[in-house]
């Protein structure tokens, strides 16, 4: 008994880019960052001020109100306890920079930063 193993037609190897896998979003190198919370996509992380320390943050979506001209900016925050919840913040929030990291708040965001789920 033999056994014959075809395999399927071969497909081009894709190179990766230089720096890591392609992001949906990367600014231009002579761009500068977005400087409001409403100028990031979905998807995006941050790191984002509470009472008492900071979270790490995604945009989950864009809310518009027909009745206000206001639009908020939907973030999934993960809580330390490993769950998460919903925060809304307006459009035009500014965001502050350490290094690429973008942070929404005011402070030292290292001293006060908290882990998610320290289980995992």
């Amino acid at each position: 008994m033999s056994t014959n193993i075809e395999r399927p037609p071969a497909h081009e190897a894709h190179d990766a880019l230089a720096g890591g896998l392609a992001s949906s979003f990367e600014p231009a190198a002579d761009d500068e960052p977005p400087a409001t919370l409403g100028a990031l996509p979905v998807g995006a992380r941050l790191v984002v001020r509470c009472r008492k320390d900071w979270r790490a943050a995604t945009v989950a979506a864009f809310e518009e109100k027909e009745d206000e001209a206001i639009t908020r900016v939907v973030l999934n925050v993960a809580s330390p306890n490993g769950h998460t919840y919903r925060l809304r913040r307006p459009t035009d929030s500014p965001l502050n920079y350490h290094g690429h990291i973008p942070l929404l708040g005011e402070g030292h965001w290292r001293v006060g930063f908290v882990r998610y789920d320290v289980r995992w």
